[in-house]
């Protein structure tokens, strides 16, 4: 439809509209003009012209009756564009009838009556007119019919009587009336604008609400995407996990046996294939957990330089291999944040500069900032566009790696970080420049007082041998064989005496005759059933709070949070031996 048509259009819905508000006020007008010809045939009441008073009453209720009652029908059929020229013609003509009606009681009484009953007169049909002005104008032929009929009434009266008087009178009238005409043809333009700009906001309201609409959509749409890719991640990572795990537990099994040199060397590749691999699948775990708000912050007051050291002793090697520099500066600051959680913040970020910085080298340094400690982590690296700054930190967003190298990780890194900070109540922001470098910055409440040094101190072998498991019972549940074997043939090498079963029926005959003294299971069963369950079941039987631990391979957000919730200690797969002695033997001591 082209603007000529688009425009004709609103002229005919403009029009349309102005004649149903006309005809809406007429309705609600019609008691209004009947009181004021009553009113008028009271106060000129007389023995000499009561006869014509009366008949001058009556025509003027029919013809008032008659507009009211036609505006209401026309109003009940509803005023169309087929129909609306048609309304506007035959209101004209009742109009023109009204207006002699009005018009005609100077007929009556101009020329007869006293002076009072003139002026009353003219003073009454110039307030009928100013009305029709006000009420008609939107609609010009309605008033214009009827305010010529009653002029030319009241005038051929005036004209009629012969006086000079009369006459100016008459002249005064056309000259009202003209000025009439002018402000009705205002009024006019007004109400067209007034209704145009109605049905503009209409319209706009009505493209907004197709807008809201398409965004509604467009959100549903994209958090259906969202939702189906975490379901893909946390199913295709549960799937992944399983034989990792499995491969992790045989190669620490195998790595106790007698084995040559070049034996060992090929292990050795394959250990750090496999950390490799469970490094990349933590990741994704970190990130479910953000996700599934199940991370708890631990929050106390520690001195920042153990955590710079251990960062610098645990990645300067991977900085020392790309021949770039490694800086840290000492700080005697201390801070209130979660240790674990800020150390995989900076962990993350200085990867990340190592990963992206060819040569010079990194600085990580902090100062203080009123009550607020600043860390920050220096780069002289690619740098990010400005348009990029904004998406470094959503998740799988990465820079200069359409390839998907793996060694490059997965662009989780940063939004591990944000989400973190997010959690903590920590700030995250980031200054770079294209080829000068980035600074990534953390923001953190600062700590004053006396703090131990200790926080970031890991257990030794000798620590983590203190307590032996050799002789300890140990119930393994779990549906994937290749992982109960695996576990079977790592926890008899530590000396306990181990057995396995894949379901929670099992489980219970086991324990009938066999009182295990610690229960190991995977979270997610056959048939619907969670390791949450089969400890409490076999904890039932056995009449005793045994220790347990879960041992899962979920990422999936509700999972996560429902397998938090039972309880026990939560280990995610792929868990590496140090880590699942270290749960033993913490679950015996508490």
């Amino acid at each position: 439809m082209n603007e000529v048509a688009l425009s004709d259009k609103l002229g005919l819905d403009i029009r349309i509209e102005q004649v149903r508000l006309v005809f809406i006020g007429m309705r609600s007008s019609l008691f209004l003009g009947l009181a004021l010809a009553l009113v008028l045939l009271l106060a000129l009441d007389s023995a000499e012209n009561r006869q014509r008073l009366l008949g001058w009453f009556a025509l003027v209720v029919v013809t008032r009756v008659l507009c009211v009652g036609y505006a209401m029908l026309a109003l009940r059929r509803g005023v169309t564009p087929g129909n609306a020229s048609r309304l506007i013609l035959g209101m004209s003509l009742i109009k023109v009838l009204e207006g002699l009606a009005w018009g005609s009681l100077a007929w009556v009484v101009m020329g007869h009556g006293s002076l009072m009953e003139q002026l009353l007169v003219m003073a009454s049909l110039a307030g009928v007119s100013g009305n029709a002005v006000s009420l008609l104008a939107p609609v010009f032929p309605l008033y214009a019919s009827m305010q010529f009929a009653q002029l030319v009434a009241i005038n051929s009266k005036l004209w009629l009587i012969g006086d000079a008087s009369y006459r100016n009178l008459a002249i005064g009238c056309s000259l009202y009336v003209a000025g009439q005409v002018g402000q009705a043809l205002i009024a006019q333009r007004a109400s067209r604008r007034s209704i145009a700009l109605r049905f503009e906001n209409l319209d706009l309201v009505e493209r907004l609400q197709v807008e809201s609409e398409r965004a509604e959509a467009a959100r549903d749409t994209a958090e259906q995407a969202n939702l189906a890719k975490s379901k893909f991640l946390a199913a295709a990572s549960h799937d992944l996990r399983q034989p990792a795990y499995a491969q992790e537990l045989f190669l620490e099994v195998l790595a106790r046996s007698e084995l040559s040199d070049i034996q060992h060397k090929v292990l050795n590749r394959a250990r750090a294939a496999s950390q490799a691999s469970a490094q990349m699948l933590n990741t994704l775990l970190d990130f479910s957990r953000i996700e599934a708000g199940v991370i708890e912050p631990q929050r106390r007051a520690f001195r920042l330089q153990p955590l710079f050291n251990k960062l610098e002793n645990e990645l300067g090697s991977l900085a020392d291999a790309k021949d770039i520099v490694y800086r840290c500066r000492e700080t005697q600051l201390a801070v209130d944040s979660d240790p674990a959680l800020l150390e995989l913040m900076l962990r993350n970020l200085i990867a990340n500069a190592i990963r992206y910085t060819e040569r010079g080298g990194l600085l990580v340094a902090c100062r203080r900032r009123g009550d607020a400690v600043l860390i920050e982590v220096f780069d002289t690296g690619i740098g990010i566009e400005p348009s990029q700054q904004g998406d470094v930190f959503r998740e799988f967003h990465q820079l200069g790696n359409p390839e998907r190298d793996r060694l490059k990780g997965l662009g989780l890194g940063l939004a591990i970080t944000e989400g973190l900070a997010r959690s903590l109540g920590h700030g995250v922001s980031l200054v770079s420049r294209p080829g000068r470098g980035s600074v990534f910055r953390i923001r953190l409440p600062l700590a004053q007082g006396n703090f131990s040094d200790d926080v970031f101190e890991q257990p030794s072998a000798p620590q983590l041998q203190a307590k032996r498991l050799r002789g300890l019972r140990v119930l393994v549940i779990d549906d994937d064989a290749s992982v109960r074997d695996g576990m079977l043939h790592l926890l008899e090498d530590w000396g306990c005496e181990c057995r396995a079963v894949e379901d929670i029926e099992d489980a219970l005959r086991q324990v009938e005759q066999w009182p295990v003294q610690v229960l190991i299971s995977d979270y997610r069963l056959r048939e619907h059933q969670t390791g949450a369950q089969a400890i409490s079941q076999v904890r039932e039987a056995l009449g005793a709070a045994v220790p347990a631990l879960i041992i899962t391979g979920d990422t999936a957000p509700e999972r996560l949070r429902e397998a938090r919730t039972s309880g026990v200690p939560l280990l995610h797969k792929p868990v590496s031996p140090a880590q699942l002695y270290r749960a033993l033997v913490n679950s015996l001591d508490d």
